[in-house]
């Protein structure tokens, strides 16, 4: 009997050993294998040692001691609240986004010279947008930030974190500028410069539109004026007789009833008598 319970413990140790070597084994097994996903890029690093090349999507055989820290490839949106000062001294608050991708060619030197993925947005990324922001700002007045010149600021911040951080493989696709905040009086006082300078632009335009409506009334009085001289030139009496005896035969010829006379008036015009109408 106790050679029977000898036996079954050590087919259960044995049992125990197996299962625990198939263990091992498969855990090693996946440890050596990786799935990079589609838009990733893979660095696999050794006791401090940097592979060359990174891993790209698909299916990756690794040492089962390597570690692999995988960089997204695609565009990433971080979104950042800057305070800074204007030209004038004031502090406004900038809320900005930044959009970007990583160049897969560059993960491996990211990864040596900065870190993982948070640490490249945390002590690269954050503090190049935060100087961008700070270098766009303090070269204008806070008006700025509410007209058309909201557009030169965007420029100028992605034109410098461009310089910045393309060297270090992360390319700026874009730089949108989503809320500016100041003082409350502040803002009120740039609202109200803002509205009376649209007021006065709108009063130059009415005294301009003015301006050439009395040019225009001008010119054809002296129009009206040099037409009046013409024809006053023209017109004689004897004109005016003329006339006067075109429309005596233009009566004639009508189908009234009258006796047309003809003979002198004082002013030499023929005399018409008679007016019934049948």
């Amino acid at each position: 009997m106790m050679v029977e319970t000898a036996a079954c413990r050590r087919t259960v140790l044995m049992l125990a050993v197996a299962g625990g070597t198939v263990v091992v084994a498969a855990a090693a097994a996946a440890s050596c294998v990786r799935v990079v996903p589609a838009g990733h890029a893979g660095v696999v690093s050794l006791f401090g040692c940097i592979e060359d090349a990174p891993r790209r999507p698909g299916l990756q055989l690794k040492n089962p001691l390597a570690q692999l820290t995988l960089y997204t490839l695609k565009t990433c949106m971080i979104d950042f609240k800057c305070a800074v000062p204007s030209n004038e001294g004031l502090n406004v608050e900038l809320h900005v986004s930044l959009q970007f991708h990583i160049q897969p060619e560059k993960v491996g030197e990211l990864y040596s010279t900065v870190g993982d993925p948070e640490a490249v947005v945390k002590n690269i990324i954050a503090p190049q947008v935060h100087a961008a922001v700070r270098a766009a700002t303090s070269a204008r007045e806070a008006k700025a930030l509410y007209t058309a010149e909201r557009e030169a600021i965007r420029a100028d911040i992605t034109r410098t974190l461009s310089a910045s951080l393309e060297p270090r493989g992360i390319v700026v696709e874009d730089v949108p500028l989503r809320a500016v905040t100041l003082p409350v009086r502040l803002q009120e006082s740039i609202e109200r410069k803002l509205q009376m300078e649209q007021e006065s632009e709108r009063m130059d335009w009415v005294l301009k539109k003015e301006m050439q409506e009395a040019e225009r009334k001008a010119i054809e009085a002296r129009g009206i004026a040099d037409f009046q001289k013409i024809v006053t030139k023209g017109i004689d009496e004897r004109l005016l007789k003329w006339k006067g005896i075109e429309a005596t035969v233009d009566l004639a010829k009508s189908d009234n009833a009258k006796v047309v006379v003809i003979g002198s008036s004082k002013d030499g015009m023929p005399l018409i008598l008679g007016g019934d109408h049948r």
